[in-house]
């Protein structure tokens, strides 16, 4: 089972459902507005996460990033458009480098 947690935005719309299409199994969000945000953990089982950088906290994207690192767990940011999310998940070398979809042969985006 995949996992992406996508932070940032309050309405994702139909983002869930594209990115389903891709393989995500499991398509988690957090809205990533309000302050209390922070003390969130990244839930188990997360295997990639997408930050919509147009609608966050920056104080949040800097504690997402931190908690990421320590956990190994790959990230990507983009702005909201689905255009930029696909192109943003297609040629992040850093999440390509560390997705478990390639180390199984299993990448949904090439």
């Amino acid at each position: 089972m995949s996992s992406l947690m996508v932070i940032g935005g309050d309405q994702l719309g139909n983002i869930p459902d594209k990115l389903k299409a891709l393989g995500f199994d499991d398509v988690l969000h957090i809205s990533g507005r309000k302050t209390q945000m922070v003390k969130r953990d990244i839930p188990e089982g997360v295997d990639l996460i997408l930050v919509l950088t147009d609608f966050i906290n920056h104080n949040i994207a800097k504690k997402i990033k931190a908690k990421a690192s320590k956990q190994n767990i790959p990230i990507c940011y983009s702005k909201r458009s689905w255009c930029t999310i696909y192109q943003t998940l297609n040629t992040n070398q850093d999440a390509c480098r560390t997705c478990p979809f390639l180390k199984e042969g299993n990448c949904h985006l090439n």
